[in-house]
């Protein structure tokens, strides 16, 4: 009786595994928040404790109302944007400057800037908050380091040097922070309290890390990197356990507890899913088209929505002696966050 149980457990959760490949193809994302200005963009945060969500774009940090899609407020005088973070906890976001090398700080509620934290490096980037020991980690792509700030108090609590480009990184809430190295195609485990790097660990045959995500249950890191491959790693060895084929010019991934997928942005226009299955199985569900640039991705894990900014580009202008490779430019009003739901 029990094997047969067994048995019909897993013939469902097969049939479970199936279905949800095959619905990946119907999942369509809508473009129903269309925010001014003809700014660049790069990451995009979700504050889920207040529907809001948080998008870099040029010199500006806009504020969405995701119940409603509408631009609800801006944040002013945050030149070279790249990252927000979020201390819902502490009632404080934090927004990294790469033109500045800076960290602005603003008040949740009023979205008021209420102080700036200068950087202990070159061009801050990534940057996310670690609940576990109150402190910001912003990550200086120029000058090979991350600073550490006291999220209580605004102040440098430290500085942590890396043996190459640090990118994306991810906490796990108990005193671990990890953190892709691009140019190295390692990822590093920093203890959050001593701040000292305890590992790295190889994710060949991964290149060019970028995005990365945490499954804290399994405890499975998934990285996605230039070569179109997501190296999934164990969290408590650093051992690979598997890679799959993604998109082209994917810079970030998020992954849902509920449904045990993550998703990689690929900036060729697609969204690759892969589902965990039991054990250390996992696969390509499917691919969500996009648009051409939604490289970078945020998700709410309370409504089962993913973000993704992009825009539209004119052609290019024709070559001349003075510009041999001149660059398109963005169309006027076309900036946009792609909403998928899951």
């Amino acid at each position: 009786m029990k094997k047969s149980l067994m048995l019909a457990c897993l013939v469902l959760m097969s049939l479970v595994s199936v279905i949800n490949a095959q619905n990946i193809g119907d999942i369509k994302p809508s473009s129903d928040i269309h925010l001014p200005g003809t700014g660049g963009w790069d990451y995009l945060t979700v504050d889920e404790a207040t529907g809001r969500l948080f998008v870099s774009h040029g010199t500006v940090v806009q504020v969405v109302d995701t119940k409603t899609n509408q631009l609800i407020g801006t944040i002013e005088n945050t030149p070279g944007v790249h990252g927000i973070a979020i201390a819902a906890d502490l009632n404080k976001g934090f927004i990294s400057c790469g033109r500045t090398d800076s960290v602005v700080v603003f008040d949740l509620k009023t979205l008021k800037t209420i102080g700036g934290v200068a950087v202990t490096g070159k061009n801050p980037d990534a940057i996310i908050y670690d609940k576990f020991a109150s402190r910001i980690y912003v990550y200086n792509g120029r000058s090979a380091n991350a600073t550490v700030i006291d999220a209580k108090t605004n102040t440098v609590a430290g500085t942590i040097a890396f043996d190459g480009k640090p990118e994306y990184s991810v906490s796990d809430g108990k005193g671990k922070v990890y953190v892709n190295i691009e140019d190295k195609s390692l990822i590093v485990q920093i203890n959050a309290t001593t701040l000292a790097v305890e590992q790295k660990w190889s994710i060949a045959p991964g290149e060019e890390p970028s995005g990365l995500a945490l499954d804290n249950e399994t405890h499975r890191l998934f990285s996605v990197c230039g070569n179109k491959m997501m190296v999934v790693v164990n969290a408590l060895d650093g051992k690979v356990i598997t890679t799959l084929p993604i998109g082209d010019g994917c810079d970030g991934v998020m992954f849902d507890p509920a449904t045990k997928r993550a998703f990689s942005s690929n900036g060729d226009g697609t969204i690759t899913v892969v589902q965990g299955e039991q054990g250390d199985k996992f696969s390509v569900a499917g691919t969500i088209k996009t648009v051409s640039g939604a490289r970078t991705i945020t998700i709410d894990k309370t409504t089962h929505r993913l973000y993704l900014p992009s825009a539209e580009y004119l052609p290019a202008p024709a070559a001349t002696t003075e510009n041999p490779r001149p660059r398109r430019t963005m169309k006027p009003d076309s900036f946009t966050v792609l909403t998928v739901k899951l």
